[in-house]
């Protein structure tokens, strides 16, 4: 079996690394990092902590507009996937390379395997949003993390080889959680105690790139009654700076460059609460049982907000500052997103995949007949 995994950001590197020290073990992997983050601080740093293997091919697609940076890379992959013939596709989240991978597979007729398929925040205002869509009707395996997103599909009508698996994010965070309290130097480095702070992140467009959003922001987080960590993205410091809210958010905030994995874990681990417009963080946050405050009036991540761990604020000033003054218990400690197992999952379900259509081949071949 040869699977052809394709990353581009964050939160792929930390899937992948998941997988892939399995999947190595059965199988051929080709490893295509499209370069959609590019820098040391949001990439190299996470293939080295993670000991995720290293690229087979790096496209070296940077920033661009969301139409021209996901033609670019459909560009890119279909070269790479006719020169190695993957049995299978294996894609990754939401982000431009998931969707231009899909593309490529779906007009080279090779299996496409989606993971984390069917999560949905019913926004299609969010580019994430319309690439989850995309991708899940193009893919031919759609692994879904919760049963929510297997409902999501059902209603869009997809529901043939979906399958449950977990989610391969509780799988890394359990490991991670560990070697970062070993690890990790952190606290000490930022002279500050566990319980005695709050971590905050922001990068998404839609607060980023509105000026009275990121204003607000900043003046809700300014209210927190902690200090307030703030590891900032290259982009937001670069909208920070075009908004004339620079100067602001460092006197206010304790501004720091971009965290490896295992810091930035060991921060969200050892936080008070956390506020992000991050899906991913939210999630992580969900499974390190610190309670979140989510910078956006919405969530794929339902679940988290179901049961008291996640707050759903918006970039507002005012509800911002509710979330992170007031005190509040989550309601349960559920266990939605599975076991600590979906990588395992997935790598049988991709081996099974191959078996039925190699049978379903030898069935449909025409009979060999004697001279």
């Amino acid at each position: 079996m040869r699977v052809c995994s394709i990353v581009g950001a964050r939160p792929q590197f930390i899937k992948a690394a998941v997988v892939s020290r399995t999947l190595r073990d059965v199988a051929e992997e080709v490893l295509v990092h499209t370069g959609q983050h590019y820098d040391e601080e949001m990439s190299d740093v996470f293939f080295d902590e993670l000991e995720i293997p290293e690229p087979e091919y790096n496209l070296g697609i940077e920033s661009d507009t969301h139409g021209r940076q996901t033609a670019r890379m459909v560009a890119a992959i279909e070269p790479v996937i006719e020169e190695t013939e993957p049995d299978v596709i294996l894609l990754y989240g939401d982000t431009n390379s998931t969707l231009a991978g899909a593309i490529v597979g779906s007009k080279r007729d090779v299996a496409v395997a989606h993971v984390e398929a069917g999560l949905r925040s019913n926004n299609r205002s969010m580019p994430e949003e319309i690439n989850r869509i995309l991708t899940d009707h193009a893919s031919d395996l759609c692994f879904a993390p919760s049963r929510d997103a297997i409902r999501n599909l059902a209603d869009e009508g997809i529901s043939d080889e979906v399958y449950w698996t977990g989610d391969v994010m509780y799988d890394a965070i359990l490991d991670a959680r560990e070697r970062s309290a070993d690890q990790s130097t952190i606290l000490d480095d930022l002279g500050i105690q566990p319980g005695e702070f709050v971590l905050a992140t922001v990068h998404r467009a839609s607060n980023t790139d509105d000026p009275e959003n990121l204003a607000a922001i900043l003046d809700g987080l300014a209210d927190a009654p902690l200090p307030v960590v703030f590891p900032a993205h290259p982009r937001t410091v670069n909208r920070l700076q075009e908004h004339g809210l620079w100067e602001r958010a460092r006197s206010e905030l304790e501004l720091i460059e971009p965290l490896g994995y295992l810091d930035f874990v060991r921060l969200l681990d050892t936080a008070e609460r956390v506020a992000t417009d991050s899906g991913g963080v939210q999630k992580e946050a969900f499974f390190l049982e610190t309670r979140c405050v989510t910078l956006r009036e919405e969530t794929e991540w339902v679940e988290t907000v179901d049961c008291g761990w996640n707050r759903l604020v918006g970039p507002k000033t005012a509800a911002i500052r509710e979330a992170l003054t007031t005190d509040w218990a989550p309601k349960s400690t559920p266990r939605p997103y599975g076991d600590g197992l979906a990588g395992q999952r997935i790598i049988s379900l991709l081996q099974q995949h191959l078996a039925d259509s190699e049978l379903e081949e030898q069935l449909e071949a025409p009979p060999l007949t004697s001279a």
